[in-house]
């Protein structure tokens, strides 16, 4: 059975196909446009696939441009969402359908993973951290704007602040090099503000993985950090495997 994955974010539409054993192949991105998904499905993916996994967090439109892009070549399309209990792991929201669907497969991901605590940081439009025990219970999280939002930001209401460029620096001293320190230096400190607070409530250091297009210039100034970019389609895979022998 030729089965694949799909992660549609806000600003990336990611996907690989599902191997038998559960595992995923090699990822690949594609246009994230409403008018380019059906002509890059037609180009880097199979003209027939089976069954499709699709965990959304995109907008509607974007959202239903990829359905309509994979109903012409799927035979079934299945949509993640997140649940309070799954495996081993137990969401902390009373109200599940408030937790993204991406926050929650990349903490299924992460249980693939890691056996022990963890904290799990994406770093896309948003920043979003969340934290899970050794048992799989969810902790609870932060939600902030990631460097990139926060650079967009500051441009839309001043534009003489350039949106991009710039190098990180502890006292920077131009505008672009203060820019990509501040913002940067923000979502570091939070996370790094939320590795303390989790190594203090559990008694142990969590491990700590980062996922999401912005992870790498996080990376850089958390040397004990993992970037797993294929995080969410990880924990999709999980989810495909059980839902299929449901």
């Amino acid at each position: 059975m030729s089965a694949w994955l799909f992660d549609l974010g806000n600003t990336r539409l990611k996907c690989a196909p599902l191997r038998a054993d559960g595992s995923i192949g090699d990822a690949i991105a594609l246009p994230h446009r409403e008018e380019d998904v059906a002509a890059a499905m037609a180009q880097h993916l199979p003209a027939r696939i089976d069954v499709a996994y699709l965990a959304s967090v995109a907008q509607p439109t974007l959202r239903v441009a990829v359905l309509d892009a994979l109903a012409s070549r799927c035979g079934r399309i299945s949509i993640a969402r997140t649940q309070p209990r799954f495996d081993e792991l137990h969401i902390a929201y009373a109200d599940p359908r408030k937790l993204g669907v991406d926050r929650f497969l990349a903490l299924l991901g992460t249980r693939t993973r890691v056996r022990g605590p963890a904290l799990v940081c994406g770093i896309g439009t948003a920043l979003t951290i969340d934290l899970i025990d050794a048992d799989g219970l969810h902790l609870g999280g932060r939600i902030a704007p990631s460097p990139t939002l926060m650079r967009e930001a500051l441009h839309a209401r001043a534009p003489q602040l350039p949106e991009v460029g710039g190098a990180y620096e502890d006292f920077a001293s131009d505008t672009e090099d203060a820019l990509a320190s501040g913002c940067e230096g923000a979502g570091v400190a939070l996370i790094e503000h939320s590795i303390a607070a989790a190594t203090s409530r559990l008694g142990a250091a969590p491990t700590v993985l980062l996922h999401g297009g912005g992870s790498e210039a996080l990376a850089r100034h958390l040397p004990n950090a993992t970037e797993v970019a294929t995080l969410v389609l990880e924990g999709l895979a999980r989810w495909a495997c059980v839902e299929t022998a449901a």
